[in-house]
């Protein structure tokens, strides 16, 4: 599906991202994916190019702005207009081309962004089946992360988080139900906001939750995701969700410069931290720069209820049934796909789907059909994750923020056996409740990048990307670069 490039041709290397940082044209990109994602290490993070993307430059350069011009890659479960289908990563979708702009991506363009392409993301954002590979779809291939390509590029936004470590566009758009902007960020190096569930609009988004879903910006730096925030922010009539969202947008770049820690109190939710001894430290070194740099940390005690997570499931599972087969019904193609079970069945007939990991949750969700219990569950874990979480913990601990690591390091590819999460973060939290969420680069464990997750309160997207500029600043911990061979080579 791909637009490939001839990388010999170009006599482009799979040099180290720093030399190549300051590519600003699309056709320096084209080069870029031409030379590590369909050549060299081949990261499989680029999964189709816009082809009118070089004469779409032109005109986006004329809009004035600070984004006029800039390549984005949006992840292929998001609308573009254009010849480009969006897939989710499925066979069942592979000629879905439905002629519509996202709101959220028509928004891009309006503010001047180059569309560049889609990235591979986990097929169906990792809804499928619970022993799946982040990063793996059918259309696709693996993604590869490119700090050490035998290790997960996480999340189901795997595609968009490799592919702005390696240096494949300016940004990417990535999107979330719970982690799957955050880890791959984290996993890649990178900065990756979640933001408020709400604050952007998911139309002509494949979803799964309407509950949790949103999408948000992938990036180097936490002031090129606020500058991103400006553009993807505001109201959807066609999306309930952002009815608020005219109001409570903001300009997220306005005193981000000069954002400062000092006398902010950031709850440490220390639990959450694991025990890997590597991994501890360099939390404690970023705290220690936090407090460096004026900030007020308060040690905070938390377990998660086991019943919040439960919760959760039951809600993604109801949720997953009923809006995607309103998505697929919305699709502007007769033939394909209307129903989740239409879906089961696809894959029961290719059996290309379904050689490395299985559909039980698609066969959960089918079944999950008790809108009662489904009620009572969306209640409980938002109460949970939200008033007797996030804001609790905010409110008894007299904090503005909440922080932890936000994933552990990258583990082993392994299509056979799957992911192998290790419990580290909690970004569970912000996820269910619909809270902010950034992750920021923090350092390395082994060559492995991690990042540091803040989350503040519903709305409060603003302080949560000022407080994660400021972090920025006072780093001390180096940031690793993309070493495009397999770990420890």
């Amino acid at each position: 599906m791909k637009l490939h490039l001839l990388a010999s041709t170009l006599a482009i290397s799979a040099a180290p991202l720093l030399a190549t940082a300051q590519a600003q044209t699309v056709s320096d990109y084209l080069a870029r994916i031409a030379a590590v994602d369909d050549a060299g290490p081949r990261l499989n993070a680029v999964l189709a190019i816009n082809p009118d993307a070089a004469k779409e430059e032109v005109a986006a350069r004329a809009i004035k702005g600070p984004l006029s011009g800039k390549a984005v890659l949006i992840k292929d479960n998001v609308e573009v207009a254009g010849p480009l289908p969006t897939t989710a990563g499925s066979l069942a979708l592979k000629d879905s081309v439905t002629g519509r702009d996202a709101p959220l991506v028509a928004r891009l363009r309006k503010a001047g962004v180059v569309i560049l392409g889609k990235t591979n993301l986990s097929e169906w954002a990792n809804i499928r089946s619970s022993s799946s590979s982040s990063g793996w779809s059918a259309v696709g291939g693996q993604t590869k992360n490119p700090h050490a390509i035998d290790r997960t590029p996480c999340g189901s936004s795997s595609g968009s988080g490799s592919a702005i470590a390696a240096g494949l566009a300016w940004a990417a758009i990535g999107t979330e139900t719970d982690g799957s902007i955050t880890c791959p960020a984290s996993v890649n190096g990178i900065v990756g906001f979640k933001p408020t569930v709400g604050l952007v609009s998911r139309t002509h988004v494949v979803p799964i939750s309407h509950s949790q879903d949103t999408a948000g910006p992938m990036t180097r730096s936490v002031a090129d995701a606020a500058l991103l925030m400006n553009a993807l922010a505001g109201t959807d009539p066609a999306d309930a969700a952002t009815a608020e969202a005219d109001k409570r947008k903001a300009d997220f770049t306005s005193g981000l410069a000069t954002a400062s820690l000092k006398g902010v109190r950031i709850g440490v939710l220390r639990k959450q931290a694991g025990n890997h001894p590597a991994l501890l430290a360099l939390f404690d070194r970023a705290l220690a720069d936090m407090k460096a740099a004026g900030a007020e940390l308060v040690e905070i005690s938390y377990d998660a209820p086991p019943e919040m997570g439960r919760d959760e499931f039951t809600v993604l599972l109801y949720e997953l049934r009923e809006d995607m087969g309103a998505y697929l019904r919305s699709l502007p193609a007769k033939a394909g796909p209307k129903t989740l079970a239409d879906l089961i069945a696809f894959n029961k007939a290719h059996p290309e789907e379904l050689r490395w990991f299985g559909q039980e949750v698609f066969e959960q969700a089918e079944a999950t059909t008790d809108k009662a219990a489904y009620e009572a569950a969306r209640a409980n874990s938002l109460k949970l994750a939200g008033a007797e979480g996030i804001d609790r913990l905010l409110r008894d601990n007299k904090v503005s923020l909440l922080v932890a690591p936000t994933e552990g390091p990258a583990w082993p590819i392994d299509l056979v056996l799957g992911d192998h999460f290790v419990g580290v973060g909690a970004g569970n939290l912000a996820a269910i409740a619909g809270y902010p969420h950034l992750s920021v680069p923090m350092g390395a464990v082994e060559g492995l990048p991690i990042g540091l997750s803040i989350m503040g309160a519903k709305w409060d997207d603003k302080r949560v990307l000022e407080a994660g500029a400021a972090y920025e600043r006072a780093r001390t911990s180096a940031v690793p670069v993309p070493s495009f061979k397999r770990w420890g080579e």
